[in-house]
């Protein structure tokens, strides 16, 4: 109760001040960003730890949360508690079906691949899959989509709410590495460092890369998405957040010695201990960071998860706009981003 209480001014206040910009938009007094401490965020980590997010937004004033999972980040956006976030596809698409297009749009790619099904000695080839339990970040997050529709694939029935010919727990992720560690779990469809900890730390192995299922091994884990309501409001906001990110991609593509140093700063300053050199390593190894979202691949994404029984179908025309994305990239001579006929480009 209290969380609606307290969410309920800022939502009231929100449809208020939007009101307001609307007649004279201009940049936001602040905004509030939502990503996670995932290697596959590592645009939002070097471009948080590098200030290079904050010196793009000038006058606005930069606010940061830390989040577990895509659906949590929706939930958050949702609530009007942040204002744009990084995120997997997945919860993105959810949002925008289930809003009938309102909620929020996509305007930049973030990283692609680093995401693979790790499984315990003696798991082989997907046959050995019966009766075991494996884990995935969140009911409904991108991995966890990723898992359901693979066993299907696999002619393995399982349910949204446990059982099945293989039983799918969403855990968080740090929990998956100690139930891993300790037998509870057989395995689990995870995003980068995850993978490669349970590797390194816990003798996983990668019985399934996810990069073997998409053509040419190309597909979306995170992308930045801003809230419809704030994107109408503040333009500008949004395109200086989208140069940002655009420059710390950029950073990354760039910086690749430095990339592990800079990644660990900034999770070690969130969550107190930083990533062995050899889970980076292996993490970085894996993930693509770039300002395209593979925008191709989303209905794709979306029948997925319809199949496995966490979407509704529904369109996803206008779920993205890259219009002030390829403005910024335009600006540097950079090649323009596709939104593969589902919004502005």
């Amino acid at each position: 109760g209290l969380v609606v209480a307290a969410a309920l001014p800022a939502l009231l206040g929100g449809c208020a001040g939007a009101g307001t910009a609307a007649a004279a938009p201009g940049p936001a007094a602040e905004l509030r960003l939502g990503y996670f401490d995932n290697v596959t965020h590592a645009p939002a980590l070097v471009g948080l730890e590098q200030g290079i997010i904050a010196d793009a937004l000038g006058d606005t004033v930069l606010q940061t949360q830390v989040l577990g999972a895509g659906p949590a980040a929706v939930e958050a956006l949702s609530a009007g508690a942040i204002d744009a976030a990084y995120l997997g596809p997945n919860p993105a698409v959810n949002s925008y079906v289930q809003s009938a297009g309102q909620s929020l749009r996509i305007v930049a790619g973030a990283a692609g691949g680093g995401a693979a099904l790790v499984v315990r000695a003696g798991i082989t080839d997907p046959s050995d899959l019966a009766g075991t339990t494996l884990a995935t970040p969140q009911l409904g997050n991108t991995q966890d989509v990723a898992l359901r529709s693979w066993l299907a694939t696999e002619g393995f029935e399982t349910s949204t709410t446990g059982g099945g010919d293989v039983d799918i727990v969403p855990t968080e992720n740090a929990q998956t590495l100690a139930l891993f560690q300790n037998g509870t779990i057989d395995g689990a469809w995870l995003p980068e460092p995850w993978v490669s900890r349970l590797v390194l730390e816990a003798g996983a192995t990668v019985l399934v890369d996810e990069a073997s299922l998409w053509p040419d091994g190309a597909f979306p884990t995170t992308v930045l998405v801003v809230r419809s309501d704030y994107l109408a409001a503040h333009p500008d906001t949004v395109r200086d957040l989208v140069a940002g990110h655009a420059a710390s991609v950029d950073w990354l593509t760039r910086h690749p010695d430095e990339a592990a140093t800079v990644i660990n700063a900034k999770l070690t300053a969130d969550t107190g201990t930083p990533l062995p050199d050899a889970v980076l390593a292996r993490a970085l190894t894996a993930v693509t960071f770039t300002t395209d979202p593979y925008a191709a691949t989303f209905p794709v994404s979306l029948q997925n998860a319809v199949d496995a029984g966490t979407a509704k179908p529904g369109t996803l025309d206008g779920l993205f706009d890259l219009a002030p994305l390829n403005a910024v990239l335009a600006e540097a001579g950079g090649a323009a981003v596709s939104a593969a006929g589902l919004g502005r480009d």
